[in-house]
């Protein structure tokens, strides 16, 4: 008898039904319906034309209008205020729909495929985790690690640069990229690093399927595009966003998107005409759609590398893709003349054609975080009315969608016309996979899916719909879909972000639409029905009622601080923190919030009367402020928004030997984003002294952080360079930040900030 002492216990692998496809997601930011050339629009995306070739194009699919939202709602197959992601995680508040902490009961479809015996990946833009979770200690549960991918390479957050080193993680660990500003692009990247997993999974172990979700930062803000790329559209919108508006109409009626007789709805009152615009406006307005579309059709030639490496190792043939074109519709959010710099608009300062004619040669490069005007997203929403952040109607929430399962779907290059939301996903994925929704997963019961699988369309386009109802919301906008029916309450503007004295929601007027024949949203029948409009209405209550929407909050601006949102500040009350050169990199909402209050930065430093570099920096090149060593002098920088840059630097030269420098931050503003005068003192002596017109009122960065020893992204003042210049090159000891030892306390900082300033 063979001894077996030693030998472990074979384990049952994981029993998939036959057949079992690999599912790859690819999801665009910030596009509207009207934008890509598959669905009529000017931006020429060939890969997801070709794909539309070789599968399906759905016409009514819909999202949440926000990008947290949509991509909760993606991930869970559950509504977003069910998965606590009413809003983005930034603007989180203590409300149960809003909180942004996913509960247990709704898990992933990353965490169900796995458990199944699948591979899953995520690479790109996750906005799911909790804002101040973003720390070095977690916890980690809600970072995509611990919602069931094995493999994530990408960035936390809203938006992120793509050009310099944006703040990427492997896993949890945060990395640098593999080159700089120059030679890198994100989206070229996490393509690279998808490929890269999806090929070890098919060698190491070729039979077991895997799940890839690929979520760009492209389209949305900055409109950053590689050199090569910017001049693709020179001159193609030279006639305005009402003229393209009427061609993607058009081009949409000859592919059959959307029927012969829809009609276009009527363009806001709020959004100026182009005939209207100036010359400057015009000029200004026609490159940053340049550089938009340039963007959607590098994205798309991304997608197209990972197509074609399926294709070449024979897996595209059982991959089921679904390339969503977009998250939300269009943003709106770069304003009426749009800008160079999207962190103003999130400080709730707007720009002009003027400002942005400044910056005309550097816009889509390393130098702008630039975003396009609101007309050109009105225009890619095509053939519907708003955009992104506008739950309540169809440009808000209706995007493009191709699907392509070769081995799955025996039509091609058809068109399927039944009504979906993006909760409508999950379960279609599981339906492909011939797997069941668990009813418990790690030990926790799960909430029922809200969605319903569309793959009864994928081989019978005149199968009658079945996603019947389904409620909107977001920022206060609101919406009801019901068989064909649309009751909507427009409430706020898209491009007004620091607008505080919106009307009272019982003020909102309600639109009714018969979507049956009015396809586009059209024709406002809310006269003609007003017994059926009150029952949507009862319809919606009931649904937000059911799922969480309650109580709305149409703050946006002001929910970025934590003290006015309600949510959990991972400083809390504290008023001293130490840091050191072993601190890692820290975020925004994890780190000590030091806008619109008084404060003392201590850095203790060794010098030889050479050395150089950034002691303390947080933000970057479009906002921030850092305390510094460049030519022998001690230096304070303050950056407001990229526009107006403050010095405070050394009359005297360092000599060598340990020095304690300080940098004394005295605010002065009665309201958020006031005045204030920063002391430079060196060894207790006051060496330098500056004024600050105007100081960030909610948000230096969305994707910098706080960093010591060097500044680790963009950088705040351009004189020292990039991060593999900048690094000081002296000893650090002890850094100290003191809040409130100045004109304000923090239980003042509260009241400023909540005295809202629109510059």
């Amino acid at each position: 008898m063979r001894d077996r002492k030693g030998q472990a216990p074979s384990l049952p692998a994981p029993c998939l039904p036959e057949g079992t496809p690999n599912v790859l997601v690819v999801l665009i930011d910030d596009m509207g319906f009207g934008a890509p050339s598959v669905m009529g629009g000017p931006c020429r995306m060939p890969t997801a034309e070709r794909l539309a070739a070789e599968g399906l194009i759905y016409t009514r699919f819909h999202t949440a209008a926000l990008c947290a939202p949509t991509r909760a709602a993606l991930l869970t197959g559950r509504n977003p205020h069910t998965a606590a992601m009413g809003g983005i995680p930034e603007t989180a508040t203590s409300s149960p729909g809003y909180t942004s902490l996913r509960p247990d009961s709704v898990a992933s479809i990353a965490r169900v495929l796995g458990g199944n015996g699948y591979a899953t990946g995520a690479f790109g833009k996750m906005h799911g985790t909790p804002a101040w979770e973003l720390s070095p200690t977690g916890p980690f549960t809600r970072w995509p690690t611990g919602e069931g991918f094995d493999k994530f390479y990408g960035f936390i957050g809203a938006e992120s640069d793509h050009f310099c080193p944006p703040d990427l993680i492997d896993g949890t660990t945060r990395v640098d990229p593999p080159a700089d500003e120059e030679g890198y692009h994100l989206s070229e990247d996490i393509v690279t690093r998808a490929v890269d997993w999806i090929d070890s999974v098919h060698t190491v172990e070729p039979e077991k399927p895997w799940f890839c979700y690929l979520s760009y930062g492209a389209t949305h803000a900055p409109l950053h595009v590689p050199a090569g790329w910017r001049d693709r559209y020179r001159g193609e919108f030279h006639h305005g966003w009402n003229a393209e508006r009427e061609r993607i109409f058009d081009r949409q009626k000859e592919l059959g998107l959307v029927p012969v007789e829809a009609k276009l709805p009527p363009w806001p009152e709020e959004a100026p005409r182009w005939d209207d615009c100036s010359d400057g406006q015009r000029v200004v307005a026609e490159r940053l759609m340049e550089l938009y579309a340039a963007f959607a059709e590098h994205t798309d030639a991304q997608t197209g590398r990972l197509v074609e490496y399926l294709d070449s190792t024979g897996q595209r043939e059982n991959t089921l893709i679904f390339y969503i074109l977009g998250d939300n519709g269009p943003s709106a959010e770069g304003g009426i003349d749009g800008t160079w710099n999207e962190n103003l608009a999130v400080n709730g300062i707007r720009d002009t054609a003027a400002d942005i004619m400044e910056h005309f040669q550097d816009l889509g490069g390393p130098l702008t975080f630039p975003q396009y005007p609101a007309g050109w997203a009105l225009a890619t929403s095509t053939p519907y009315q708003w955009t992104k952040q506008v739950a309540s109607h169809y440009g808000g929430t209706r995007d493009g969608m191709v699907i392509s399962w070769p081995a799955g779907i025996q039509d091609q290059g058809q068109l399927r016309h039944q009504w979906h939301h993006v909760v409508d996903v999950v379960p279609t994925i599981l339906e492909a996979a011939g797997l069941p929704m668990p009813s418990t997963v790690d030990g926790a019961e799960q909430i029922p899916l809200a969605g319903v699988s569309f793959a009864y369309t994928f081989n019978d386009g005149s199968a009658e719909e079945r996603h019947h109802t389904q409620y909107f919301e977001a920022l206060g906008n609101r919406g009801i879909y019901h068989r064909g029916w649309t009751a909507v309450a427009k409430h706020r503007t898209p491009w007004v972000l620091g607008k505080t004295d919106l009307p009272p929601f019982s003020d909102d007027v309600w639109e009714l639409y018969d979507t049956n024949s009015d396809w586009t949203q059209a024709e406002n029948v809310a006269g003609e029905h007003p017994a059926l409009l009150r029952k949507l209405q009862d319809l919606f209550h009931a649904e937000a009622s059911r799922y969480g929407v309650f109580p709305l909050d149409d703050r946006l601006t002001e929910r970025f601080n934590p003290a006015l949102a309600g949510r959990r500040d991972l400083m809390g009350s504290r008023t001293h923190f130490t840091l050191n050169r072993k601190t890692p990199r820290l975020r925004e909402n994890v780190a000590p919030n030091l806008k619109n209050v008084s404060h003392r930065i201590t850095v203790e430093f060794q010098t030889d009367g050479t050395d150089s570099g950034v002691l303390i920096a947080q933000g970057g090149r479009f906002a921030g402020w850092t305390l510094y060593i460049h030519d022998n002098r001690l230096c304070y920088g303050y950056n407001f928004c990229g526009m107006e840059r403050s010095i405070a630097r050394s009359s005297l030269p360092l000599p060598a030997g340990m020095h304690r420098a300080q940098a004394v931050f005295d605010f002065r503003g009665e309201q958020a984003g006031g005045p204030a005068e920063v002391t430079l003192e060196l060894d207790g002596t006051e060496v330098g002294r500056c004024s600050i017109p105007r100081t960030v009122a909610f948000i230096f960065s969305q994707d910098e952080t706080l960093d010591v020893g060097l500044d680790r992204g963009t950088p705040v003042i351009e004189e020292y360079g990039p991060p593999e210049r900048n690094a000081y090159s002296g000893d650090i000891g002890s850094i100290s930040v003191h809040i409130g030892d100045q004109r304000t306390d923090p239980s003042e900082a509260e009241k400023i900030v909540s005295a809202l300033i629109v510059h």
